[in-house]
Parts: C-alpha cells; sequence; structure tokens
C-alpha cells in the first residue's frame, strides 16, 4: 500500500467515530462532549497539507489550471488525475462533509428534531451531503416548535 492510499483510508476513517456518534447518539452528553471540540475536521485537514507537502507541484499545477490551454475544467481534471490529487480532494470532501453533518446534528438538537430524522440526515451528511442538508432543512421543526417543547 502507497503513502497516498494510506492517506486516503486515514483521512476517511478519521471522520467514522465522529459521524457514529451522531448517529446513533445523538442527544447523549458524550456526542456533545466528542463534537465541541476540533478533534472532528482537523484530521482530513492534517492530511490534505501533508498531501500538498509531499506534493507541492499538484497544488501548483491547481493554481495554474485555469491556464490550461484546453480550459479549466481540463487543467483541474489533470491536476487531479494523480494519487495526489485524489488524496487532496478527498480528504477536502471528508473534512467539508464532516463539519456540514456537525451543523446538522447541532442544528437537529438544538430543535428537539425527531431522533429518525436526525438519523437519516446525519447519514447522509457525510455519505451525500448536498441531501442530508436537504433533509434536515426540509424536516427540521421550527425555532417556535422547539421553544414550546420546554
Amino acid at each position: 500500500m502507497d503513502f497516498y492510499t494510506l492517506l486516503f483510508i486515514l483521512a476517511t476513517l478519521w471522520v467514522g467515530p465522529f459521524w457514529f456518534a451522531m448517529l446513533l447518539q445523538p442527544y447523549a452528553n458524550k456526542t456533545a462532549h466528542l463534537m465541541n471540540n476540533a478533534w472532528f475536521f482537523v484530521g482530513p485537514i492534517v492530511i490534505w497539507f501533508a498531501t500538498m507537502l509531499l506534493n507541492p507541484v499538484g497544488l501548483i499545477d491547481f493554481v495554474n489550471s485555469g491556464a490550461h490551454p484546453e480550459g479549466f475544467l481540463v487543467g483541474m481534471g489533470a491536476g487531479l488525475s494523480s494519487k495526489s490529487g485524489v488524496t487532496a480532494m478527498w480528504s477536502h470532501m471528508v473534512a467539508g462533509d464532516i463539519i456540514a453533518t456537525r451543523w446538522i446534528w447541532k442544528d437537529s438538537v438544538k430543535r428537539h428534531n425527531n431522533i429518525r430524522l436526525i438519523r437519516a440526515s446525519v447519514f447522509f451528511g457525510v455519505m451525500l451531503m448536498p441531501i442530508g442538508i436537504l433533509l434536515h432543512l426540509l424536516f427540521r421543526k421550527s425555532n417556535a416548535a422547539a421553544q414550546s417543547q420546554h
């Protein structure tokens, strides 16, 4: 297994414990404690930086992708078509997904949403982030409904 494959796997596995805590025990104090620090996204960000340090040419290629003779998308595709490019892109996506999922979870708990809705939104928050956000926004309780429960 090469180093980029290892980094790819580590970025994926890093967010697992945080995601499972939000998914399986959204209202638990342990989950709140776990999610109230920056550790949930630090791993993928560090992996992104490590990937960029291992292959700084990839970052230079990304910056120069707009100057590619065949256009920006072709230039970006060329930059992402390497192991380092895919690893950097993946760690970036994983970090974004877990940050968005944390927001979904935190807002759901604040609004006292139904646990099944929280779990569906959190599940898709990491798996297919736009769907997780859409589910959350469509079916979350309003602030007034959440306030009236107390």
